[in-house]
């Protein structure tokens, strides 16, 4: 098959959504498809192009076997929801020339778009409608009820627009997404059950935990023999205050510390709010490289979620923390998707309760015995719903009945 993929992420942006619409292109490579992917620029999860990376003229390379068109675009360095709906609409436009030329080069069997974006989805569809191809949609997570679940849609007008825009935008001859939940919501928003597919992000931590947590000990300083850990974007749907509140709750165990690691919009603002607290560190997110060493220093694993966001996104980060072999505690309404797949590999809390929070976290350094156990199960689940190899070939299975 000739494939086209149009996604606003892709790697080396080290977390989110790219890292798995990189792995998709280079399993349907390896697969013996021809790829092209139209990507933005680098931008996540700082929200910041690099320096070399700016400018309005495209860049084009090809990496295992992709061809790749990294186009320009706004990012904005505060992503309120106006300059969301901006950043959006900035990689459509930007992509659209790119995406034409490449369907009308050579003929795409299947257009895959990414969603996030919705918007860029419609340059998805125009390049299918004009060359014939199929398009598959692959929904990593509902951006409208995301939006408004953050309080980026405030206006009642606006929200009955994007939901209207994506009901639009969901008609495709496939539609995928990443949870058994997730693909009742595609249900309940009108598409029909034949032309739903389960794709899950899979599992890229190859090892799990190792004795190498002790040079990240001796680099940052960790003296105490506990360590809770959040890695990823710092945004405003992961709820990070609810681990500043744990924080300030457990500040009198001098046996455990709390690490905060990756990058994002909200970073500076939770680091002020953190002042005074001696029981919290922030670094920067890691290199891919170092991921099963970062993941083996925790004791326990973070994975904090606004209210209304378990059911709308399944967040990649969780796959590697059940691989690492340690318990989760996350925040999720029982019976959504994020608490169905950490039942039984960890603790579930409400979201906001940061005293439950805390008292979780707690439980699991105090009885070592259940967060192994709950560790263990852990692992076992992701290698048994995450595997890679099982994921990837499925998908391209399906791909291939989709363009036959």
């Amino acid at each position: 098959m000739n494939v086209l993929i149009v996604g606003l992420n892709y790697a080396p942006e080290p977390v989110g959504i790219g890292p798995y619409t990189a792995g998709m292109a280079a399993s349907l490579v390896r697969a013996g498809h021809e790829v092209t992917v139209i990507c933005a620029k680098p931008y996540y999860p700082q929200w910041q192009v690099a320096a070399t990376d700016r400018g309005l003229r495209a860049r084009r390379s090809e990496e295992a076997g992709v061809r790749i068109v990294r186009v320009p675009i706004y990012v904005p360095a505060v992503p309120s929801g106006a300059r969301r709906v901006l950043h959006h609409l900035s990689f459509a436009l930007s992509a659209l020339p790119a995406v034409l030329a490449a369907a009308t080069r050579r003929r795409p069997d299947v257009v895959i778009a990414i969603a996030p974006s919705l918007i860029s989805t419609a340059i998805a569809r125009i390049a299918a409608r004009l060359t014939g191809a199929k398009l598959w949609l692959h929904v990593q997570d509902f951006e409208v009820a995301a939006a408004g679940a953050v309080g980026l849609l405030r206006k009642p007008w606006l929200m009955r627009l994007a939901r209207a825009f994506e009901g639009w935008s969901l008609r495709a001859d496939r539609v995928s997404t990443i949870s058994p939940q997730m693909c009742d919501g595609l249900a309940k928003r009108g598409i029909a059950p034949r032309r739903i597919v389960e794709f899950r992000n899979w599992a890229t931590l190859d090892r799990s935990a190792s004795s190498e947590v002790h040079d990240y000990r001796l680099e940052w300083g960790i003296d105490r023999p506990h360590v809770a850990i959040y890695s990823g974007s710092i945004a405003n749907k992961q709820g990070l205050d609810l681990i500043l509140e744990a924080a300030r709750r457990l500040s009198h165990r001098r046996d455990l510390v709390f690490v905060v690691c990756g990058n994002g919009p909200q970073r500076e603002r939770l680091i002020t709010a953190a002042a005074g607290l001696d029981n919290i560190q922030f670094r920067d997110l890691q290199p891919a490289a170092r991921l099963g060493e970062l993941l083996a220093l925790a004791s326990v694993h973070l994975l904090p979620q606004v209210a209304d966001a378990a059911d709308l996104l399944l967040p990649s980060k969780l796959t590697n923390m059940l691989q690492s072999g340690r318990p989760v505690v996350a925040t999720a309404v029982h019976g959504t998707a994020l608490a169905h797949e950490v039942e039984g590999c960890g603790m579930v809390v409400p979201p906001g309760d940061g005293h439950a929070f805390a008292a979780a976290i707690e439980r699991l350094i105090d009885h070592p015995e259940l967060a192994a156990t709950l560790g263990a199960q852990g692992r076992q689940r992701a290698q048994e719903r995450w595997s890679a190899p099982q994921i990837l070939g499925r998908f391209e299975r399906q791909l291939c009945e989709l363009a036959a």
